[in-house]
């Protein structure tokens, strides 16, 4: 047995995971489709501080760490949104790990980063504060001790380092759980036919009990794969949290919160209006983020990114000290050059004639501070339209 595995066995999880791969997704000789920004440092550093990691004449390489690939998804979008950087990724299943190496062979991701996989816990890599950036997806709500797993992850960041966790959220999946409690009562989920069971019950239920409906209505399509089934109702462990309890946790790690990944789920103009809008908005950022989890039961998960040592947070609310920096269009855009595109999220958005003639000329000329770039406009009118794009993750800024 393992160092690693002494503290937390997860022998019984990765044996689930060799026998369901996950993610299910196809293998593809071709580049992932589409951008996830959350999978970009570029991206995350902008997001977390306002800029991009490095000043343009100080670029350096960085050193991720997949912990938790599965079968490669994570790191395929890792190597081709981060050129040239050294990847760790680690799995404890086996298997997985051998369709996350054909993953990244047929889409070529390992020509664009310097990439290791090793068959290991998250407890068993060597060294120390030694990763720029760490994605952990799915990983920790499988764990008996996510708070030990926190830890281990923290201590491999370097200082001013970044994590990217998604862990489940109690609301989301209730429904989920009461059906894992199910066929535990009924013993299904030592049997080899688990996943034909499984599917028996909950398609004999009632069709107006609400279990039932809830599959209807949310997983019944993606559930389609067995794969993507037998993750949702037969993992043999599974830890959900609330914000309360995800707050007590990220404060016995020692880790900085920077906020969610999916910000648009924690907006309260998504819920509220008018006068009630207006109270809520005086509440702190937690209360608020509390609220907003009382009123959207739907909430299944918490994605989100913390850092090793507070980071500092650029505005970018000075005309002067804006006009006189670089910015870089964002490489997770699709449709560019149009002033029809997705954005980083894949939404599909317009940019007005203003906005786009502003990036032309960035892309045109990428050396050049905002303030000496060939436009006849007023200052002030350059600065506002870079600091709209920014807002929008358009256009990123270098820091000093």
């Amino acid at each position: 047995m393992s160092p690693g595995n002494l503290i937390d066995d997860t022998s019984d999880v990765s044996a689930f995971y060799d026998q369901f791969p996950f993610p299910p997704d196809s293998l593809k000789d071709e580049p992932p489709l589409g951008f996830n920004w959350r999978w970009s440092f570029e991206n995350v550093c902008s997001f977390c501080t306002g800029a991009l990691p490095f000043p343009k004449n100080r670029l350096k390489k960085i050193s991720i760490l997949d912990a938790g690939c599965g079968s490669g998804v994570s790191t395929d979008y890792l190597a081709h949104l981060n050129h040239g950087s050294d990847i760790l990724a680690i799995d404890i299943s086996s298997i997985s790990l051998n369709i996350a190496k054909e993953r990244l062979a047929r889409s070529f991701g390992d020509r664009h980063a310097n990439l290791r996989f090793e068959n290991i816990s998250l407890f068993d890599v060597d060294g120390e504060a030694q990763y720029d950036f760490i994605n952990s997806v799915g990983v920790l709500h499988h764990l008996k001790d996510p708070l030990a797993g926190l830890k281990a992850l923290g201590s491999l960041l370097k200082d001013g380092g970044i994590l990217h966790l998604f862990i489940y959220a109690d609301l989301g999946r209730l429904e989920i759980k009461q059906v894992h409690k199910a066929l535990a009562y009924l013993g299904i989920l030592q049997e080899d036919n688990a996943l034909e069971l499984g599917r028996k019950l909950i398609d004999e239920l009632p069709s107006n009990n609400p279990i039932k409906k809830n599959y209807r209505d949310k997983w019944s399509v993606e559930c389609q794969s067995d794969v993507n089934f037998a993750d949702m109702y037969l993992h043999p462990r599974e830890t959900t949290f609330n914000l309360s309890r995800l707050w007590e946790l990220i404060d016995k790690s020692k880790l900085e919160f920077l906020g969610f990944s999916n910000p648009m789920t924690w907006s309260l103009e998504r819920l509220l209006d008018g006068e009630l809008l207006e109270r809520a908005k005086k509440m702190s950022l937690i209360k608020q983020m509390e609220l907003v989890e009382a009123l959207d039961p739907d909430i299944g998960h918490f994605e989100f990114f913390l850092s090793k040592g507070k980071l500092g947070k650029y505005e970018w609310d000075d005309d002067d000290l804006l006009l006189s920096k670089i910015g870089k269009i964002n490489s997770c855009l699709w449709g560019w050059p149009s002033k029809t595109l997705h954005d980083s999220d894949l939404n599909r958005i317009e940019i007005d004639e203003q906005s786009f003639r502003l990036l032309k000329a960035i892309e045109k000329f990428p050396e050049t501070p905002f303030e000496l770039l060939p436009l006849s406009w007023d200052k002030s009118m350059i600065a506002s339209t870079a600091r709209d794009l920014h807002r929008r993750q358009l256009l990123l800024l270098y820091p000093s």
